[in-house]
């Protein structure tokens, strides 16, 4: 049934009124003129609510528009929603169509304004997490760049929004990575940073945020590391070096061996890290490439180690190929390792993931036994600490058998453009050079690796 106010037809209901309804009137209309009615409906709860419709004809159709419920609204805002229906049929406009066309509005205004203010927030610690899946893809998944973020960066840069990161900031990391005597990390982190502040500096939102300054440009790394550190290493292994170490090796393995108590001798290094940097020796290959390397490259009848352009170092479409020819010398070497993880796909596996094993394993295997070289305060945990492979007056590294490699190349006169190819340089020059030059010396190439591997048989015995 239709009910009325108290006052009668015509004129509106009052919220006293309204209160005063009992759950009786469940399913009653409510006529609050001006083509305003509401229906009592009760809750769940068994209370009584009201929900006022205002009623318009439109293209000859009776049609209704939602104004509001009572007591969730005031009844002053349900009667403005009418008020609004009025004026939006004045208008010419359907009031139920404009209703969802000013919540779309609303919405998208909201979501704009939600964005910007979440775009405001955005931290060093979101570009980087963007950069890094999408924005760079180097050789070992990003893995060595994960580490240094998070080792270095991200527990003091992470939470600042990329509007105030400053030079300042940069600058406090650097130095406290110098400060541990870490030159050459700092140097590398300050690239990286530099590499990922350029990604975002082009692209939406994070220019937004770049567009006054890009900090890293105000940063001179080189003018923070200490005076007498040198980006480019020059050591190089001599002869007599090279003989030491592979007796250094031997001794390791006949302390070890002859010990009744095996827990009070150091353990030999492992027989796989040696024979990779023989490798790096012999082929002038970098240990990355080595430690990468997959058997199904290795040919034994033909004598060839094949080198993918995939996994060697250089620009994106410059990198290239390699195919090794393998002296004696290198050959023995490979059929030893091959006696070892043959039943693998990699040389050198990491049998817990199915992978190569990390490329930074060798060089720490190395590095635990020169201590004496690195400022470190304490032993590191299930590290080796020691001066077992200690040579001379400076460290050396598995990158520096390559060099050595070269170095002696060239004492037995090979050719340096030959040298140049068998460490798989690019070629140099002006590019005129690099068009009409292509000659591949595969033949030169083949006699040099035969050469020092017949000079190393000599000296490492």
């Amino acid at each position: 049934m239709t009910r009325y106010p108290k006052t009668g037809k015509g004129t509106k209901w009052t919220a006293k009124e309204l209160d005063a309804i009992t759950s009786s009137w469940a399913g009653d209309l409510l006529n609050d003129s001006e083509s305003m009615v509401g229906e009592v409906v009760l809750t769940q709860s068994s209370s009584v609510s009201i929900k006022f419709k205002f009623g318009y004809k439109l293209d000859n159709k009776k049609k209704w528009f939602y104004c509001g419920t009572y007591p969730h609204m005031t009844l002053a805002d349900i009667r403005n929603q009418r008020i609004y229906a009025k004026q939006q049929l004045k208008n010419g406009s359907d009031p139920k169509v404009a209703k969802q066309l000013d919540k779309s509005i609303k919405r998208a205004v909201e979501k704009k304004a939600h964005e910007e203010f979440k775009s405001e927030q955005l931290t060093f610690n979101d570009l980087f997490k963007e950069w890094v899946t999408n924005g760079v893809n180097r050789l070992d998944e990003n893995l060595d760049l994960k580490r240094s973020f998070k080792n270095h960066a991200l527990g003091l840069l992470g939470s600042i929004p990329l509007r105030d990161l400053t030079d300042s900031d940069l600058v406090r990391v650097y130095k406290k990575i110098i400060k541990d005597g870490k030159d050459r990390t700092a140097i590398k982190l300050s690239n990286d940073i530099k590499q990922m502040l350029l990604w975002g500096e082009k692209r939406k939102p994070w220019r937004a945020h770049l567009t006054e300054m890009n900090p890293a440009h105000l940063v001179e790394i080189k003018k923070l590391v200490s005076v007498n550190y040198s980006e480019e290493r020059e050591r190089v292994l001599d002869k007599d070096e090279l003989k030491e170490l592979y007796k250094k090796f031997r001794k390791l393995e006949k302390t070890y061996g002859l010990a009744k108590n095996k827990y009070k001798v150091e353990r030999p290094v492992k027989k796989i890290t040696e024979i990779s940097l023989w490798l790096d020796l012999s082929t002038l290959c970098r240990i990355g490439e080595t430690l990468k390397s997959e058997w199904k490259n290795v040919d034994f009848k033909k004598r060839t180690w094949f080198i993918p352009k995939e996994i060697t170092k250089g620009h994106r479409g410059e990198k290239k190929s390699l195919t090794i020819d393998l002296s004696n010398f290198t050959l023995s070497k490979l059929k030893e390792l091959h006696a070892i993880t043959g039943h693998t796909k990699w040389l050198f596996p990491n049998t817990q993931e199915n992978n190569h094993i990390d490329l930074k394993t060798v060089t720490k295997q190395v590095a635990d036994r020169q201590i004496k070289f690195k400022d470190r305060s304490k032993k590191l945990a299930n590290r080796i600490g020691s001066n077992s492979l200690a040579i001379g007056d400076e460290d050396w590294r598995p990158h520096d058998m390559r060099r050595s490699g070269a170095t002696m190349m060239q004492e037995l006169g090979i050719n340096p453009a030959v040298i140049d190819k068998c460490q798989n340089h690019a070629v140099s020059g002006i590019k005129v050079t690099k068009i009409y030059q292509r000659y591949s010396y595969k033949k030169e190439m083949k006699e040099a690796w035969e050469l020092l591997g017949s000079e190393l048989e000599k000296i490492l015995v």
